[in-house]
This record gives C-alpha cells, sequence and structure tokens, in this order.
C-alpha cells in the first residue's frame, strides 16, 4: 500500500496512517457546525498528518524545557517520510506514565489504532486493545489491500467509525501474546467507544478543544506519541507547522459526546 506523497511505501513500517480516498467525513461532519456549547472542550483531539524528518528527533526547548520538534517551523521539515498517527492531549496533563509505556505501538504500523485507543483511555481511565482498533479499521476502510496481519496501515475516520458503530476492547493482561487471529475472536463493548465524533478544521478548532492552557502560552500543541521510551512523553508541535500539516489533507477527528 503506497503512501500517496510518497509514492511509495514508508521506510518505517511505524509510519501506518493512510490519507483518505474523499473528504466526505471533513464536509459532512466539520467541528464548526455545532454550536459553541455543544464543542467539547478540554478533550482529546487524534490527528493523522505527514510525518516530517525533522519529527524524529525532539529537542529539549532551554527556556521552557519542553520537549519540540520542528521548532524552527515550516521553512525546515526536511522531507516527508510516511503519514503518522497520535493523540494530543487536553488540558490537565491527564495522560500518565504508565499509557506512555503501555502505548508503544513497537515496528508495525498501528499508530491509528494506538492513537485512538489513547484518546480513549484519557476518557475513560482504562487501557485498550489498540492493535484489535487497527485490526477492524483495516477491515472497514477503502483499501482492499489492507487486511488484520498484514503491516498496513489506515486511515484515522476508519478507526473513528469503529469506534462508533462497534465500541472497543477492554485491555486484558492475557492477550499479550495474542496475534490477529485471536483478536479476531474479541468482543467490543459499544459503552466503550465514542458515540458521535467531528473533525476540525484550523489550529483554533485543535487549541478550543484541548482547552491546554500550557499548549496556548508556548503557541504549540502536546503530541502522545506511541514510540515507546525513546521518543518523549510529551512533545510539542508548533501552530504554523499543524496548519502546513491540515492543509497537506491532515485528519482531525473530536470526538464530541463526552
Amino acid at each position: 500500500m503506497r503512501y500517496r506523497p510518497l509514492g511509495s511505501d514508508p521506510a518505517d513500517p511505524r509510519l501506518g496512517r493512510f490519507i483518505p480516498d474523499d473528504w466526505r467525513h471533513v464536509e459532512r461532519y466539520p467541528l464548526t457546525a455545532l454550536s459553541d456549547d455543544d464543542r467539547p472542550t478540554r478533550a482529546p483531539v487524534v490527528i493523522g498528518v505527514n510525518w516530517y524528518s525533522a519529527f524524529d528527533k525532539p529537542e529539549q526547548d532551554e527556556t521552557s524545557g519542553e520537549f519540540f520538534i520542528a521548532k524552527a517551523g515550516v521553512g525546515k521539515l526536511g522531507r516527508i517520510r510516511g503519514g503518522h498517527c497520535v493523540c494530543l492531549e487536553p488540558g490537565g496533563t491527564p495522560d500518565t506514565d504508565a499509557w506512555y509505556g503501555f502505548y508503544d505501538q513497537g515496528k508495525e504500523g498501528a499508530c491509528v489504532g494506538f492513537g485512538w485507543s489513547r484518546c480513549m483511555s484519557i476518557f475513560n481511565g482504562s487501557e485498550y486493545t489498540a492493535r484489535w482498533l487497527w485490526d477492524s479499521a483495516k477491515k472497514r476502510d477503502e483499501w482492499p489491500e489492507t487486511n488484520p496481519g498484514d503491516d498496513n496501515g489506515t486511515s484515522v475516520r476508519a478507526a473513528a467509525e469503529v469506534l462508533k458503530e462497534a465500541g472497543h476492547v477492554l485491555w486484558d493482561d492475557s492477550f499479550k501474546n495474542d496475534d490477529w487471529q485471536a483478536r479476531e475472536k474479541y468482543v467490543p463493548e459499544a459503552k466503550q467507544g465514542i458515540k458521535a465524533f467531528r473533525w476540525a478544521k484550523s489550529v483554533d478548532d485543535v487549541h478550543s478543544v484541548l482547552a491546554n492552557p500550557r499548549a496556548d502560552e508556548l503557541g504549540a500543541v502536546p503530541l502522545l506519541n506511541s514510540w515507546g521510551p525513546g521518543y518523549p512523553h510529551r512533545t510539542y508541535l508548533p501552530d504554523e507547522v499543524l496548519a502546513k500539516l491540515i492543509d497537506e489533507e491532515g485528519e482531525i477527528g473530536v470526538p464530541t459526546d463526552r
């Protein structure tokens, strides 16, 4: 499965977010269609975007003490290496050190499953079976090449639709060594999913949903990457870079039922 901006498969198998073939979800369900009172606040956001080489190695800012990627701005992003999905952390820093370790996707292209599962953990305080969601989204998306058991990625939209229609599977330690065939037998719970979702179109939309004072102060959004302890727990992405990623067919998913 080729990543559209590259015209080839990403060299890094972790970069498993694909760009949808159409944009019906954003056109039909924009966040801006909700009234101000109905828009979520202090809620996580799940993004699927192009991943540039400048994002690979975060650097700690001497003034703020926070880790940043692409702090030099849009002019020094390097090359697109593939597509990635991550969860953005809302105000209150609700993500835990335990989840930082738990949501490590390894070398698989499972980022969409991990990004959405991290979001659901922030909502519900439970751990979820991210690879089940990855498998299920591949069965739902528009590409016949993506199937459970392969290392292909999927779209942010496909996983959101699975969470809305089927729910999610709570993690159990007995799942640790299960393969995709074992995961086929898992039974999701509707109450562990979402009832509705919308799509943000701007950086201002994202900041309003996150309601994260630290993010507002820094002019950046905090990524919760799924690459394990080799990548900082929270890494800030400047607003101007996020705006570019949105313009490059970025999917910015916002659960709206909490």
